[in-house]
C-alpha cells in the first residue's frame, strides 16, 4: 500500500492506492489510446472502407465534366452546383449495396466526420457570391471546398490517402484552373474524378487496421441510416 505523511503533521498519513505509481502513471496514459484505437476500429466496421460518397462524387463530377463541353459557362456551373448537391442522396442506395453505414451518432469519429462536412459546406457564403458575380472562380472554389474534409478522414482512419487526396486535388485544380482558362469546368472536374479513382483504388486496395480489442459496436446500438 503506498501512502503519504504530510511533513506538517508527521501522524496523517493518506492513502492514495494499492498500486506503485509508475502503474498509475502507465495505466493513465495507455487508457486514451486504447479508447481511440477501439474508436477506430468500430469506425471502420461501420463505414466498410467508406467508398459510396467517393463513387457518388466521382459519378456527379463526370456528369459535370461532360456540361462543361456541352453548354456555357453560366449553365455548366449551375449544373456544378446542382450536380454536387446530389452527390449525397445518390451516395445513400451505394452505400445500402455495399453494406456501408454512411451516418452514424454512436461512434464519436463519425460526428466528427459529419462535423467536417458541415464546416466545408459553410463554404457555399463562398461559392454562391462567386456564381453571382464571377462564375468562372466556382469550379476551383467548390471543387477544393469540398475536398477539404478527408484531411479530417485521414486522420479518423490513421492513413495518408486523405491527405493525398486533399493536397493532390487541391495542387491539381488551381493548375488546371490556370491552364484551361476557356473551360474551367471541365478541366476541374477532370482533376476532381482523376483525384477520386486514384483514390478509390486506394482505398479498396488498404487493409484496414484494426484494433484487438472489443468493438465499441458490441456497446453501442447500431443505428440504421434513415
Amino acid at each position: 500500500m503506498w501512502t503519504w505523511s504530510s511533513p506538517d503533521a508527521p501522524g496523517c498519513r493518506t492513502r492514495l492506492s494499492s498500486r506503485p505509481p509508475s502503474t498509475i502513471f502507465q495505466s493513465w496514459r495507455k487508457t486514451p489510446m486504447d479508447s481511440l484505437a477501439a474508436l477506430r476500429t468500430d469506425f471502420e466496421t461501420r463505414s466498410n472502407r467508406s467508398m459510396s460518397m467517393p463513387i457518388a462524387g466521382m459519378i456527379a463530377w463526370a456528369v459535370i465534366g461532360i456540361a462543361g463541353l456541352l453548354f456555357p459557362l453560366k449553365m455548366a456551373v449551375t449544373i456544378l452546383i446542382l450536380g454536387v448537391s446530389v452527390i449525397f442522396p445518390l451516395a445513400l442506395p451505394i452505400a445500402r449495396m455495399r453494406n456501408e453505414q454512411l451516418t452514424s451518432r454512436a461512434n464519436p469519429l463519425a460526428r466528427l466526420m459529419g462535423a467536417s462536412v458541415l464546416m466545408v459546406n459553410l463554404l457555399w457564403a463562398l461559392h454562391i457570391p462567386l456564381y453571382l458575380k464571377a462564375p468562372s472562380f466556382v469550379p476551383l472554389s467548390v471543387g477544393i471546398g469540398l475536398g477539404l474534409h478527408w484531411i479530417v478522414y485521414s486522420w479518423i482512419i490513421d492513413h495518408p490517402l486523405g491527405y493525398r487526396h486533399a493536397i493532390g486535388r487541391t495542387v491539381g485544380l488551381v493548375a488546371a484552373w490556370f491552364a484551361f482558362p476557356s473551360n474551367p469546368v471541365t478541366a476541374c472536374a477532370a482533376v476532381v474524378v482523376a483525384a477520386y479513382v486514384v483514390t478509390l483504388v486506394e482505398m479498396a486496395r488498404r487493409t484496414p487496421s484494426l484494433s484487438s480489442e472489443v468493438s465499441v459496436a458490441t456497446q453501442v446500438p447500431h443505428h440504421r441510416i434513415q
